[in-house]
């Protein structure tokens, strides 16, 4: 009987209590050469999580990122595809995470290709938010134009299912 019910309760079955939206909007500055041709990142994202266990995290995610140009800088902007995971010791207080996966770039330029991506995070949580700071990287070969970073600081309201 106790094989029985711990087998309808293991943690990587998605059920309401254990996954997620998260919505979220953020800020950052450009670093590294970006900072020479863009003023201000301003993105928003939107993910899904799974509580794969107690205390990780993992799942999918995208978003869009605009960033503005100074002088006579073109637009232009970051769409990311990638997945996630989370480690959260505690079900509220600190948490460490990163995104990883591929960046589609836009905007009228001539140089719009994109790259891979990785999204470190540091935080705090509760229930329904996440607040965190965050090192935003687009990485792409030489033939491919420069690499896109920013550093910023973000946050994220969590649409439970239960």
């Amino acid at each position: 009987m106790a094989i029985g019910l711990y087998a309808q309760q293991r943690p990587t079955e998605i059920t309401p209590q254990n996954s997620w939206i998260k919505t979220g909007i953020n800020i950052g500055v450009p670093v590294g050469t970006l900072a020479d041709q863009t003023s201000v990142a301003l993105g928003a994202e939107v993910k899904g999580q799974l509580m794969s266990t107690p205390n990780w995290g993992l799942g999918l995610t995208s978003g869009y990122t605009h960033y503005f140009p100074k002088s006579s800088n073109e637009n232009f902007g970051s769409v990311p595809v990638g997945a996630f995971a989370r480690y959260y010791p505690a079900s509220r207080g600190f948490f460490v995470g990163a995104d990883l996966g591929y960046s589609f770039q836009t905007g009228s330029g001539a140089n719009r290709n994109g790259g891979m991506y990785v999204r470190p995070q540091i935080g705090y949580h509760n229930r329904l938010w996440n607040i965190f700071g965050f090192y935003n990287g687009v990485f792409r070969n030489n033939a491919n134009g420069r690499h896109i970073q920013h550093v910023g600081l973000g946050t994220t309201f969590n649409i439970m299912f239960d």
